[in-house]
């Protein structure tokens, strides 16, 4: 009868669905968490990190060491001293990177020093690599220091996979819906017969 085989054919249809959605499972499923539950383990996560961990710059000298942080819509910039570790506070301090030079802006409130400069954070902000040469004048001690900033590229493959994704689990929903239908189908023809017997 057409409801058995609309019953096969779905039944079949949600099990090949389940087997080709299984990698995406495993693959975005639950595994190491962190303090506020994110998935560690997650190839979303590991993109955050790996990101976050590229648009960050460490550079030292015999005077001072430095973090750079592209991040909030500025360059965070926090010194101390080599040696003592002391933060090195009120400082003048400048960046510069392919041919564009901007000053930074010290805060009191969090004792860092940021660029809002906007051609030099687009410039920044776009992928590729950029090698970045601080100057830090503080009192008479004065220094230059350098690094290279990596701002990635997302590849394409993780976009489509996505979009596979999102394929997989719309047929699984028609699948399912076909399903609830036949079983309407099958839960009608049935009591049509049990009434007919009756008469």
């Amino acid at each position: 009868m057409i409801y058995t085989f609309i019953s096969r054919l779905v039944s079949t249809g949600l099990t090949v669905s389940l087997l080709a959605l299984m990698p995406v499972i495993t693959w975005a499923g639950p595994g190491a968490h962190g303090p506020n539950g994110e998935h560690l383990d997650s190839p979303t996560m590991g993109n955050a990190n790996t990101t976050r961990a590229s648009l960050q710059i460490e550079a030292r000298s015999d005077l001072f060491e430095l973090v750079a942080t592209l991040t909030g819509g500025e360059l965070s910039i926090l010194i101390d001293r080599f040696a003592t570790n002391e933060p090195v506070l009120r400082a003048q301090v400048e960046v510069e990177s392919g041919g564009l030079k901007a000053q930074a802006k010290f805060h009191e409130d969090i004792g860092d020093y940021s660029i809002d400069d906007p051609a030099m954070l687009k410039k920044l902000s776009s992928p590729g690599e950029h090698p970045l040469v601080i100057t830090v004048l503080a009192g008479e001690d004065s220094d230059l220091l350098d690094g290279v900033l990596q701002v990635p590229t997302f590849s394409a493959d993780h976009e489509h996979g996505i979009h596979w994704a999102w394929w997989v689990l719309g047929a699984l929903i028609i699948f399912a819906l076909l399903g609830v239908a036949a079983a309407l189908v099958h839960k009608k023809r049935q009591r049509q017969f049990s009434e007919g017997g009756r008469v």
